[in-house]
């Protein structure tokens, strides 16, 4: 019995919960994304699984609001000044892109033997690309923010305009009268464009009013209920008009994105879009309809490999006619070869004005999902042939028979400001780093940076380790400072060694290696912090100072205490906010002092920033 007719709705909110929270953490693990995860658990759940739901598409209209209010905090994202500096990316590079592709999938159509409105209508659904698959894959990748990531979302604004456009053709291409099917479509374009231009209108002068009044009094709950009211409402303006759900949502975000209730806004929104957008991909995993691909597999299977193929081409071509890097480009084919979820709103269409029948609908429909669900393993063998990009070294030296006094190993932050003080002086100091971004960036202030990585025997050798009186290792990283100054300590006993550490567990790590000198990255500052604020609080200046030196003895004696009985030892030397301190609970031992999990925990006791 499907779980929607077995009891209270709140059995299908475990279901679907459950699903998700069980799928999504294994993929993950497996490095094949939330995407699949959420696309395998729908269809284990669905009408062709365990039969758990049998109407998948009440699902899919609801949970098609996670789409929307990724959308909405795009939006924030993007101010209009932004936007405008993207308008030949959106209009030149997404028209090309669409043009090219819905051409090369429409001739695939026709060559098999279909006729041209058929052909049309099943290319140009396939070209418009999976917003939230794609849109999904760039923030896990931290991508969203990158050029080429930007250029990815200019294209998708622009297929979501074009899909107005395109229904007016599905309008034309019907078999009833093309007069009478003009002259609806004309009116639906006139209701959008006057749709568009009244939620800028209301945006401009009416949001930042109404949340301002709002604000005054200070129930966070209706902060909450006003922004989802701002994301449904333009939606539901957007969808009236017969435009995208998402592109009002769009809209309202790009209008609100110069407010000073933006990152509110986001706070407020970010849950609900998470929860809801796994529920989209959950619901198009239990539409995948397995007895038409059952019955139509060949055909199935030709088109998904086809139109997969043929689109991710047509891709790379437009891009590198547009003079996109060779790797920029393979990624965008690969990551936007999929079909996406405004093809279904075509193809209903189509079927509803005859150009369609209902088993090519379905049909067509299995093409695009089993495409959003291929595309994570797509991007996984991407990377396989890709391999990992090796950086350009054009304009940068490399490390090769250096004599500095002092060696510094990382040019981050940190060391830039621990090379200062050695500088002044004239100390004759290498510097060497794996970053060539930030190497071309101190060029430009006046610092000679060697391209070297540390961790490489070969590398310090040739950066003058061995002739060096000192090194500095200003690397971020925990386990890539212990690792160069374990290999430091191996191959150059002798060589005085000054390390940035990350915090207390790497701090005694880094003394059992025998460094002559470690300091966590936060804790100088943190106490210079503590001492001015005793004395804005009108602490004399001198008792100010002996606080922070009984710190700073307390904090050595714990770390002398700690190094003979672990972690835990000396925890009565800090001082803490709470009547009676609590039982402190020791964690399995992982290799390291803690577990990432107990860090977070207790990051007082740990003096960590994680």
């Amino acid at each position: 019995m499907a779980a929607e007719a077995s009891g209270p709705d709140l059995i299908s909110v475990v279901v679907l919960l459950g699903a998700g929270v069980v799928a999504v953490p294994i993929f993950k693990r497996l490095g094949l994304g939330s995407v699949l995860g959420y696309l395998a658990a729908g269809l284990v759940i669905g009408p062709f699984g365990l039969r758990l739901f049998s109407d998948p598409m009440t699902i899919l209209h609801v949970a098609e609001l996670g789409v929307v209010m990724f959308l909405f905090i795009i939006g924030l994202e993007m101010q209009p000044s932004r936007l405008w500096g993207m308008r030949k990316e959106i209009f030149g590079l997404g028209a090309l892109q669409v043009a090219g592709c819905a051409l090369v999938l429409t001739a695939i159509g026709v060559a098999t033997g279909f006729p041209v409105a058929t052909s049309f209508v099943s290319g140009a659904g396939f070209v418009l690309t999976s917003t939230a698959i794609v849109m999904q894959i760039l923030e896990e990748r931290g991508d969203m923010a990158s050029p080429a990531g930007q250029k990815m979302v200019s294209i998708l604004l622009f297929e979501d305009l074009a899909i107005v456009p395109l229904l007016a053709l599905v309008a034309f291409l019907a078999p009833i009268s093309t007069e009478e099917a003009g002259g609806l479509r004309w009116m639906d374009i006139g209701i959008g464009l006057g749709a568009v231009a009244g939620l800028i209108i209301a945006g401009r002068y009416l949001l930042n009013p109404l949340f301002s009044i709002l604000a005054v009094s200070r129930a966070r709950e209706v902060m909450t209920a006003a922004a989802l009211l701002v994301v449904l409402g333009a939606a539901l303006l957007m969808q009236v008009s017969g435009l995208s759900m998402a592109m009002g949502a769009f809209l309202a975000g790009v209008l609100l994105s110069e407010s000073t209730f933006r990152h509110q806004l986001e706070a407020d929104i970010e849950p609900f879009r998470g929860i809801l957008l796994g529920l989209f991909f959950l619901a198009v995993g239990m539409s995948l309809d397995l007895a038409v691909v059952a019955a139509n597999w060949q055909m199935v299977i030709f088109y998904v490999i086809a139109f997969m193929l043929f689109k991710a081409a047509a891709i790379y071509v437009v891009a590198r006619l547009l003079k996109t890097p060779h790797r920029e480009s393979v990624e965008r084919a690969v990551i936007m070869a999929q079909g996406g979820e405004f093809a279904f709103v075509l193809y209903a269409t189509a079927t509803n004005v005859g150009i369609l029948d209902g088993q090519e609908n379905a049909i067509l429909t299995a093409i695009i999902i089993i495409s959003m669900v291929l595309t994570p393993l797509a991007i996984i063998a991407m990377r396989a042939f890709l391999g990992t990009q090796k950086q350009s070294l054009d304009g940068v030296d490399v490390a090769e028979n250096l004599s500095g006094r002092v060696l510094v190993i990382g040019f981050g932050r940190f060391g830039q400001i621990a090379s200062q003080p050695l500088l002044l002086r004239g100390v004759d100091v290498s510097i060497i780093d794996n970053d060539v971004e930030m190497i071309q960036a101190a060029a430009q202030f006046g610092f000679k940076v060697y391209y070297g990585d540390g961790t490489r025997l070969d590398i310090l050798h040739a950066a003058g380790a061995g002739r060096a009186q000192a090194v500095l290792v200003c690397v971020d990283k925990p386990e890539t400072i212990l690792t160069v100054v374990r290999l430091i300590k191996s191959e150059f006993p002798l060589l005085q060694i000054y390390a940035r550490s990350y915090d207390r567990g790497n701090t005694l790590e880094l003394i059992n290696a025998g460094v002559e000198y470690q300091v966590r990255e936060t804790f100088e500052s943190a106490l210079t912090f503590g001492e001015r604020t005793l004395v804005g609080l009108g602490v004399d200046p001198d008792e100010a100072a002996e606080v922070i030196a009984d710190i700073r003895r307390r904090d050595d004696e714990r770390l002398d205490l700690q190094l003979a009985g672990g972690i835990y030892a000396g925890g009565d030397l800090m001082k803490g906010n709470a009547p009676v301190p609590g039982p402190l609970i020791k964690p399995k031992q992982t290799g390291r002092a803690l577990s990432e999990e107990t860090a977070s925990v207790l990051p007082l006791a740990l003096d960590t920033d994680r």
